[in-house]
């Protein structure tokens, strides 16, 4: 493959170029080198979009797809699959290769499902793939669906049902002479016989497909079969021989970022332990067990492939809609420019471009307006302009107070602020360090109104480096408003408001808002009695900017409020944020 791609790299032929990469990236994700298997094909992607070759282009999305679906990273699993359905439906007639990588779209959005836990949708796809493959008679699409079914009725407890789709998936493997796929039914199989008991049925298939595997070097079913293995030695009470397996199985898993596996593998250490009564590391193990497993089939995953696949039909019907209305929109256009044609060809060619010219600059000034607009109010949501105008009252009455030296401090961080505001109002992210030091002016000349009552302080942990880590512009200003105005400005004695930075764990960091205000439902109770009662968009304008902004990281960012009480009466309000720091580019690089 490598001296493929150098001679269709060097004969300019980019569909070569482009099957190379694909078959380049299979062999490296069959040997667990997942980062340099995206790399081939994101560069296959590349070279069929150059080509034009749409078909080529949905191969590569498929295998993206299947490299996330390994590592359990679910959203880029599901985004490549459904992009590659999506461009398979602009095809009317598709040949038997667009056939068969529809299958393989809907083979593998079933297994994310299955990932998932949601097994009745699993199930809907793999059928969904099994009858195309029938119909192309494809022997490998075939077993590879059968033992998918299998594998979704043996999760709902169809134990009888799953055997039997994993025998016949066995078959076709057997026809083909797949190693991979005998060793996949081999293993399947074996769970069957461990779940019935039949622990010396298992053993030979389990040590077939250890040998298999390892011959392969394919890391994912090496730690898969040693898992199995530790399992059968745990139900014999073998348990040093079961330590051992699974301690092989959880290192591979851990290399190769397995994470399905090292879920598995955490649950079978926590049985091994709870046998030699060793209740400390049976605990770890099963705590380590339910963490992982909650970051691979949690909540937001789950609503994010239901809110795709509602999406992705209701976008189907709006595109057929639309393709209906662009027909009669484009047979209104051409009755049209009949009827303008004839009065232009009267009329002359000068009148005729003399009306073109005008037309084109109304639109060009529709859209430079429209620009104009749209700028002026990301500006206007960015920063409170009621702040910008009690500020510089606030300094006026310095001036008229004759407090020079109290108003020449005020109105240098001001104009510091403002200087900030407009250059973050020209970025989409900023450095932490950058944010916070912002805040801080921000806090600054806020204070001015609070007769500098208020004590902010901000903590940095020291594991926190804010110069590396980007943020959204002005993000945290509408949570030190409302702290501010809803939290302080109604409350007598001491006021105080802090924001500490803080990092857990690699993917995100935590900024915490905590007043010692009155609470949020007092608040409420405030805002209701007032006759002037004003909309607040901050809080939404600053979730969508957060959601923007995440799309572009490996995980979503979270917000959480917090309500404070101190015997029984509110003591104020915590406001936690935490933004994604690892970005998907990262994975791929």
């Amino acid at each position: 493959m490598s001296f493929l791609l150098d001679k269709a790299t060097k004969a300019n032929y980019i569909e070569g170029e482009g099957f190379a990469h694909n078959m380049l990236g299979i062999i490296y994700r069959n040997t667990s080198q997942y980062n340099k298997s995206i790399t081939h094909h994101e560069q296959a992607k590349t070279a069929a979009k150059k080509a034009k070759n749409i078909e080529l282009e949905i191969v590569s999305l498929n295998m993206l797809g299947v490299n996330y679906r390994r590592q359990d990273i679910i959203r880029l699993a599901l985004d490549n699959h459904k992009e590659a359905l999506d461009l398979a439906e602009t095809i009317e007639i598709p040949s038997e290769d667009l056939k068969r990588s529809i299958a393989v779209s809907q083979n593998s959005m079933g297994n994310i499902f299955l990932a998932l836990k949601q097994y009745d949708f699993a199930l809907g796809h793999f059928k969904k793939s099994l009858a195309i493959e029938k119909e192309l008679n494809n022997k490998l699409g075939l077993a590879i669906n059968y033992h998918n079914i299998g594998y979704a009725q043996e999760a709902k407890n169809q134990i009888d049902s799953a055997l039997i789709n994993y025998k016949t998936s066995l078959k076709y493997n057997n026809d083909i002479n797949s190693v991979i796929g005998r060793i996949i039914c081999n293993n399947s199989i074996a769970k069957i016989e461990i779940k019935k008991g039949h622990y010396n049925k298992a053993l030979p298939l389990i040590n077939s497909a250890i040998k298999n595997a390892t011959q392969e070097k394919d890391q994912f079913y090496i730690a898969t079969s040693y898992l199995n293995l530790g399992l059968v030695q745990l139900k014999l009470n073998q348990l040093e021989q079961a330590n051992t397996s699974l301690t092989i199985a959880l290192d591979i898993a851990e290399e190769y970022n397995l994470k399905s596996s090292v879920v598995t593998a955490y649950d079978y250490l926590s049985q091994l332990y709870e046998k030699t009564h060793d209740y400390k590391k049976a605990l770890k193990y099963n705590k380590l067990h339910q963490e992982l497993d909650e970051t691979i089939t949690n909540d937001r995953n789950l609503q994010y492939a239901n809110g795709l696949i509602i999406k992705y039909e209701t976008e189907k019907k709006n595109n057929q809609i639309q393709a209906l209305a662009s027909e009669n929109e484009i047979v209104k256009l051409k009755l049209k420019q009949n009827k303008n044609f004839l009065l232009f060809s009267i009329i002359g060619g000068c009148l005729a471009l003399a009306i073109m010219v005008i037309l084109y600059r109304q639109h060009k000034l529709k859209n430079e307006k429209k620009i104009i607009t749209l700028e002026q109010e990301m500006l206007r949501n960015q920063m409170n302009p009621h702040f910008i105008f009690n500020s510089l009252n606030s300094i006026k009455l310095y001036i008229i107070n004759n407090e020079k030296e109290n108003a020449v401090y005020y109105l240098n961080k001001f104009s510091k602020l403002i200087r900030k505001i407009l250059i973050a109002s020209t970025e989409k992210e900023i450095s932490l360090h950058d944010e916070l030091e912002t805040m801080a002016l921000y806090m600054n000349i806020e204070n001015i109104r609070f007769s500098n009552e208020i004590d902010f302080s901000i903590t940095i942990n020291d594991n926190v480096n804010t110069d590396l880590i980007k943020v959204p512009s002005l993000i945290l200003q509408p949570f030190l408003e409302n702290a501010l105005w809803h939290g302080l400005s109604s409350k007598s004695g001491e006021k105080k408001i802090t924001l500490k930075v803080s990092k857990s764990s690699p993917e995100f960091v935590t900024i915490s808002i905590t007043d010692n205000g009155i609470g949020r439902e007092a608040s409420r109770k405030i805002r209701e009695q007032k006759k002037l009662k004003r909309k607040s968009v901050g809080l939404d304008i600053t979730k969508a900017r957060l959601a923007n902004f995440s799309k572009h990281y490996a995980n979503d960012y979270s917000i959480e409020i917090i309500d404070l009480y101190s015997d029984n009466k509110a003591s104020g309000t915590k406001v936690i944020v935490n933004i994604p720091v690892r970005a998907i580019a990262l994975k791929t690089a």
